[in-house]
């Protein structure tokens, strides 16, 4: 993954977030949800349900709000279904999208109408399975661990990439080892600035940056569809692209 940082990624959009705080504490409730209807509602014993609250604290989303939800959760049940959707965008960019929603026939809809009127197409399920590996992805303050220790540690737990940059660790680990890398950080007293399972590129496309950022709108466009959770693409984030995008903010 050498040249792409994820992390500089998210830090990129976490102004943008800020504006959106709303909508952000509303896809942690709907993850919340889904993860107490597959687990329970005690985070003790449900690791997806330990992550997201994890993350809604890394959103600073008030305890209260997160209590609601768990509680709500465990209580009402909840109609939401998880869609992927699979596609192009210009460039012949590969996009993967997972939503989460109440209502499949508008969330496909919206998903197809924002492939066609941006120049992309919607492909079937599965046809970018190839393009993609799921894996746990764990950002870790760096405050004053020391780092030989610590990285050993996160080795032991199935770290299989460690990323440094001035103020984090960017932990990489297979899928299967999402639940023991949480339990780890937990022996060590680590809360993690964001956990989760994401779908990283096997490889990387360069673009140039007006094109790479005509791009990026079409993702921005994805993002901001209230179904949406998460959004995967394989543009390399070079640094003349992210200098271009903190330009645009």
């Amino acid at each position: 993954m050498a040249g792409h940082s994820k992390w500089s990624t998210i830090k990129r959009k976490k102004g943008a977030a800020d504006a959106k705080r709303s909508k952000m504490f509303s896809r942690i409730v709907k993850e919340v949800s889904v993860a107490v209807r597959e687990g329970g509602s005690d985070p003790e014993t449900n690791p997806r349900l330990r992550a997201a609250i994890n993350n809604a604290k890394g959103v600073n989303m008030p305890k209260d709000n997160i209590s609601r939800a768990i509680s709500k959760a465990d209580s009402e049940g909840d109609a939401l279904q998880e869609l992927t959707f699979e596609g192009y965008g210009p460039e012949g960019v590969p996009i993967f999208i997972e939503c989460l929603t109440d209502n499949n026939n508008r969330t496909v809809s919206s998903i197809r109408s924002i492939f066609t009127k941006r120049g992309g197409s919607l492909g079937t399920n599965g046809s970018l399975s190839f393009l993609f590996e799921r894996k746990g992805v764990f950002v870790i303050p760096k405050g004053d661990h020391d780092q030989d220790e610590l990285e050993l540690e996160l080795i032991d737990a199935g770290a299989e990439e460690i990323d440094i940059s001035d103020d984090y660790f960017e932990v990489y680990t297979q899928m299967a080892d999402f639940g023991k890398m949480q339990k780890k950080l937990e022996e060590l007293g680590i809360e993690a600035e964001n956990a989760s399972l994401q779908r990283i590129p096997n490889d990387y496309k360069t673009l140039d940056t007006e094109a790479a950022l005509r791009v990026l709108k079409v993702i921005d466009a994805f993002e901001d569809n209230e179904d949406v959770q998460n959004v995967y693409h394989n543009i390399e984030m070079t640094d003349e692209l992210l200098k271009a995008l903190e330009e645009e903010d």
